[in-house]
């Protein structure tokens, strides 16, 4: 390689990694000022001065309690698990090599709520429990689409579409769940279809927070194999890499990380598929962005939860919907745009 060619990398590297770094602060931008808006909005309006305070502990008891036990447990709530909702998309994306590739849509989120949901219903679970049954739902789904998906090795085009299926299976179970459901028991189900994290705290919030730090501490350590998965099996395979068995180690971190945000929070829909999206386009890199995902995911959620509480039409709605309503327009799109690149 010549000393030119040297530079001209080098160069790119260069511009690349800053306009990571620009788009991360920017991301973490809007999540401050999104946060800081929600611990001054609400029913009981407070000042900076009083918010200030009662996240110090300090001031009015009332004030202390507002933003200590509602307001910035919500927001953390809501920053953790779209971080981890955001870093999976990107790993499931990058790795299957499909902009399709989303937990949403390869049923893995929807197998975490039916596994609460029968937790709910029929064993009448909840908290930690519950939340443990709706981790384990995602990765019986998870196990069962890799089983039916693997075929001497794990193809992406098959795997998706093995995704599909479990997801429309369990969306109809779910949906059955709901009707036979008592009225009692509606609200709860409810959150376990569309997605909420106005009750995440205490020592859920902790445990969320916690898995979600070590899985993506996992994540650095393979990150570095995401470069050559993204040439093709041969050429990895020509740089050294054991195709098989990253693809499959990196999934495993994927899953386990949209089964922890969704056994907290159910099934926050698109920003596993839209958060890595945005922050491709940002970087403009055409890697996984797994940094930008992850801290683009966080105020993507953030933000939608801000919305659903204090600005969609006067109705407080839950996250899930929020995203929702963001995120069907863009599948839309992207099956649009990607049936006119295939032609």
């Amino acid at each position: 390689m010549s000393t030119s060619t040297s530079t001209a990398v080098a160069d790119l590297r260069t511009v690349r990694r800053r306009r990571q770094v620009l788009v991360v602060a920017g991301m973490i931008l809007v999540v401050l000022v999104a946060g800081t808006g929600a611990l001054l909005v609400g029913a009981a309006g407070l000042s900076p001065g009083q918010a200030i305070a009662g996240a110090l502990g300090l001031g009015d008891k009332g004030d202390v309690f507002i933003i200590q036990k509602l307001r910035l447990p919500r927001i953390e709530a809501a920053v953790v698990v779209g971080a981890a909702f955001g870093l999976a998309g990107a790993l499931f994306q990058a790795t299957l090599r499909n902009p399709l590739a989303s937990p949403d849509i390869l049923g893995i989120s929807s197998g975490a709520s039916l596994g609460a949901v029968i937790g709910l219903l029929a064993l009448g679970l909840s908290g930690v429990a519950l939340s443990g049954l709706a981790f384990a739902g995602a990765g019986i789904i998870a196990l069962a689409i890799w089983l039916l998906a693997w075929r001497k090795g794990l193809h992406s085009i098959r795997f998706v579409l093995v995704g599909v299926g479990f997801a429309y299976l369990c969306s109809s179970l779910l949906a059955w769940a709901m009707a036979r459901s008592q009225e009692h028991e509606a609200a709860a189900v409810l959150t376990w279809t569309v997605g909420s994290v106005s009750d995440i705290r205490g020592e859920q919030l902790a445990l969320v927070a916690a898995g979600t730090l070590v899985l993506s501490a996992a994540v650095a350590v393979v990150a570095r194999l995401q470069g050559p998965l993204s040439l093709g099996d041969d050429n990895a395979r020509a740089l050294g890499v054991h195709v098989d068995a990253a693809r499959i180690g990196t999934l495993l971190l994927a899953v386990a990380l949209v089964a922890l945000a969704t056994s907290a929070a159910g099934p926050i829909a698109f920003v596993a598929l839209v958060a890595p999206a945005i922050a491709r386009r940002l970087v403009n890199d055409g890697g996984a962005a797994l940094t930008a995902s992850t801290a683009t995911g966080a105020a993507l959620t953030l933000v939608a939860d801000v919305v659903g509480q204090h600005a969609l039409l006067g109705v407080a709605a839950p996250v899930g919907i929020v995203t929702g309503l963001v995120g069907a327009p863009y599948l839309l799109w992207l099956l649009a745009t990607t049936e006119k690149r295939s032609r």
